[in-house]
């Protein structure tokens, strides 16, 4: 597994610019609207670790809270995040 601080991880424009930082550059404020918006962010959060390549699965991201719900029965066992962010539902 990678780790967060891994140079390779890092896009190229965050070695140009000497950027090391956690927290990305540019952000925009959103009020979450519903249950199904929430869940939606929830989903997105849990899924990020897949998406930037430093697991291959969910459930390999030990520093998630994932693990929690998936005890309380909030995911089904095996949940992927498959199709989450497809369709530009979250932009970057």
């Amino acid at each position: 597994m990678k780790h967060l601080c891994d140079s390779e991880c890092q896009s190229a424009s965050r070695r140009k610019h000497r950027d090391g930082s956690v927290w990305q550059r540019r952000y925009w404020e959103h009020r979450i609207r519903d249950e199904r918006d929430y869940q939606n962010h929830v989903d997105y959060i849990y899924y990020n670790p897949v998406k930037h390549g430093l697991v291959e699965a969910v459930s390999d991201w030990r520093y998630s809270t994932f693990h929690r719900d998936l005890k309380a029965g909030m995911y089904p066992v095996g949940w992927t995040g498959g199709g989450i962010d497809e369709g530009g539902v979250f932009g970057e």
